[in-house]
């Protein structure tokens, strides 16, 4: 068991015998009220975003995953197809398990798969990636007011913002929690 105070993003939890992925979560204290933890559940079985407020006294049931590292393949329909690089063996996971995190991955990128009871349920990315600029704005000369950014494409179909000296053909850094830029590789 887990306190509800403890819970962060990317954590999974079991709650009414169902599995739940932490997307976002924020301790609230009104007033003189007693703290709580509003949070935005994920379903791992049903993809559905659910809000649901804990006490900070709650208890959650706590899941122990199995982490692999693997490398994505192939998107097969609505499937995308991911394989261990120690054993070789591949795995299928569904477009709403990989929806959030597609934006982030090339072909041949590695990644963590969690797998609950033998099963894949989620992916976790490294903190940041490196992706190719494909399409943006030539920076003007003389735009040089601090903060200035234009949107760039990436070679996934990611749209981020990134100062005006980025050129096409660039390769970034992109922080894979915000979806903002960080550096220029």
């Amino acid at each position: 068991m887990v306190s509800a105070t403890e819970i962060k993003k990317g954590t999974v939890i079991k709650l009414d015998n169902e599995l739940y992925l932490v997307v976002d979560y924020q301790h609230v204290t009104p007033g003189n009220w007693r703290g709580m933890v509003q949070a935005k559940l994920k379903s791992l079985k049903q993809g559905n975003v659910i809000q649901k407020r804990f006490r900070s006294t709650d208890k959650l049931e706590d899941v122990f995953l199995d982490y692999r590292v693997m490398e994505y393949l192939y998107r097969d329909g609505d499937n995308f197809c991911f394989m261990d690089t120690e054993n070789y063996e591949q795995v299928l996971l569904p477009k709403e398990a990989v929806e959030d995190t597609i934006p982030y991955m090339t072909l041949n990128s590695q990644v963590r798969i969690a797998f609950y009871e033998g099963k894949a349920i989620s992916i976790e990315l490294p903190t940041s990636v490196t992706l190719k600029i494909v399409e943006t704005d030539p920076g003007m000369k003389g735009d040089t007011v601090v903060n200035v950014y234009k949107p760039a494409k990436l070679e996934t179909g990611l749209i981020v913002k990134v100062p005006l000296f980025i050129n096409n053909g660039e390769r970034i850094k992109i922080d894979t929690r915000t979806g903002e830029f960080i550096s220029r590789e």
